[in-house]
């Protein structure tokens, strides 16, 4: 989809530099998915303190190799 914004030039050179992208559409495109993603992550750190667990769940046995 073809879009046409206005921006920031030493912004996305620095991105660009710092990602080693060599396209602009790759580096907005890099700050896109890092932005939803953490996001995504924001939403999940909301639930702190609001799910209940079971204390007695011992996470590890599934680590055991039979």
């Amino acid at each position: 989809m073809a879009t046409s914004i206005e921006l920031n030039e030493k912004l996305l050179a620095q991105a660009m530099k710092l990602g080693g992208m060599r396209t602009k559409k790759a580096a907005v495109n890099e700050a896109l998915a890092e932005y939803v993603q953490r996001r995504e992550q924001l939403k999940v750190t909301e639930l702190f303190g609001k799910i209940e667990f079971d204390e007695a769940y011992d996470y590890k046995t599934q680590r055991k190799v039979p």
